[in-house]
């Protein structure tokens, strides 16, 4: 399609202009070679963006918004309502991943709430910006601008970085302007981390900070790897712990806003938990075994018709491992509506292969965040149409750690029946501070507050 990115590892390697020469030594006025990312980043740069957000905050006046101080002094109700204005301005970056169309890649948190975008160009020119779309269970808003002689970034095949790999960070870190830093993969597939919804972050040691967020990653080819997202600061600066979006993921993600204006999910209908030192015991798995506990098969789903069973344990997905939940997560989610993928797993000691056709997920962006109270959980409709099932737990939430469990039927909120997620978000939407959820949990039934 038209809009679709140009995003085909074997166009792009046809396509690239930039050469392995770019990171190869270069001459000093004096004739002497030095190792140099110059060549490469002249041709990079001119992709990486600046992106200012605008907002409007009415601003009041807590003095006249006090009933009790307008009746003393005779100040009219009138007077209570706003009478100013201020504009709010954040910073950020953005990668072209396509200059005929003007197409930006950014992050979502980067965008999210304003009411303007401008994007400036390392040439000076500034434009505003339009909002295609965005996921902000992944964090990446898609954006675009009418501009003439734009410069793009080429997309690499994320899936096979190796740990090690030379990496350049190219972002506006504090608003300073556009900034290099340079490091290595230090990790692959990290997930748990509580950024986002859906997780499986590069993680590198070239330096992110505010204003970073939304900027490049890219490999000593000068193609894009990643998109700079989020860094651990313990004492509020950077300390070498950087996490990117995988280009593979954000690729999949910007292709559907652009093609379908929304973002689609799958599932084949499981809960799922990570393997324990106890569960492996318990299950007499091999010492160090690797993989995703199932811990339910829901009924009619996928997984059932495949003949999944509840105590498998799931090791890779198409020939990729999958240690994690959420690794699992990720590659079931992202794997495509309708395909069929096959499932490497071990079952009472012995090796087994499925193959599982892949359904529309029911946990869509408008279902994943509906209350702060039950982000990290997973919600499908449950089977017999008596509640919400939890299909999905990250075992570092606060769900988890109030005693949620996967397989846990939700029955009611705060005494108000909920038998589908459409009821579900209906009660939630009305609630702000706490949750008394009624919970079915195989034959018994309880209640839990989560506040």
């Amino acid at each position: 399609m038209k809009n679709t990115l140009r995003l085909g590892v074997m166009a792009l390697v046809c396509a690239l202009t930039l050469n392995a020469n770019a990171a190869l030594p270069v001459a000093d006025p004096s004739g002497q070679q030095l190792p140099s990312l110059a060549n490469m980043l002249e041709k990079v740069n001119p992709a990486v963006v600046n992106i200012a957000t605008f907002s409007t905050q009415q601003v009041y006046n807590p003095l006249l918004s006090d009933p009790f101080f307008r009746r003393f002094f005779n100040i009219p109700d009138e007077q209570a309502r706003p009478r100013q204005q201020r504009r709010q301005g954040s910073a950020g970056s953005g990668v072209i991943v396509d200059r005929d169309e003007g197409t930006i890649i950014t992050n979502y948190h980067v965008i999210k709430g304003a009411d303007e975008i401008e994007v400036s160009l390392i040439d000076g020119r500034t434009f505003e910006a339009r909002l295609v779309g965005a996921d902000p269970e992944v964090d990446i808003a898609v954006l675009e601008i009418s501009a003439d002689n734009l410069t793009d970034l080429p997309l690499a095949d994320s899936d096979t970085l190796r740990v090690g790999d030379f990496v350049v960070a190219i972002g506006n870190p504090f608003g300073l302007g556009q900034t290099i830093t340079t490091g290595v993969v230090s990790a692959l597939g990290r997930t748990g981390l509580g950024i986002e919804g859906f997780e499986n972050f590069i993680q590198t040691d070239a330096s992110i900070n505010p204003g970073n967020s939304g900027g490049a990653l890219v490999n000593l080819n000068g193609e894009l790897v990643g998109i700079n997202t989020a860094i651990i600061a313990p004492g509020g600066g950077n300390v070498g712990i950087g996490f990117a979006i995988p280009v593979n993921m954000m690729r999949n993600v910007a292709n559907q806003i652009l093609d379908d204006g929304e973002v689609t999910r799958g599932q084949i209908g499981i809960a799922i938990q990570d393997i324990t030192p106890e569960l492996q015991q318990a299950f007499n798995l091999a010492n160090g075994q690797q993989g995703v506990l199932v811990t339910d098969v829901l009924e009619d789903s996928p997984a059932q018709a495949a003949g999944l069973q509840a105590g498998d344990v799931i090791v890779s997905v198409d020939g990729k491992p999958t240690p994690n939940s959420g690794q699992l997560r990720h590659r079931i989610a992202f794997a495509g509506v309708g395909k069929e993928i096959e499932l490497a797993l071990v079952r009472n000691g012995e090796a087994r292969n499925l193959k599982v056709r892949v359904e529309r997920s029911t946990t869509q962006d408008s279902n994943l965040h509906l209350h702060r109270l039950l982000d990290g959980v997973g919600l499908a409709n449950s089977p017999d149409g008596r509640g919400v099932v939890i299909t999905e737990l990250d075992p570092q939430s606060r769900p988890a750690a109030a005693g949620l469990r996967s397989g846990d039927v939700i029955l009611s909120v705060n005494r108000q029946r909920v038998d589908t997620l459409e009821a579900l978000n209906q009660v939630l939407a009305r609630v702000d501070d706490k949750l008394l959820l009624q919970i079915r949990r195989g034959r018994g039934v309880f209640y839990l507050v989560l506040h």
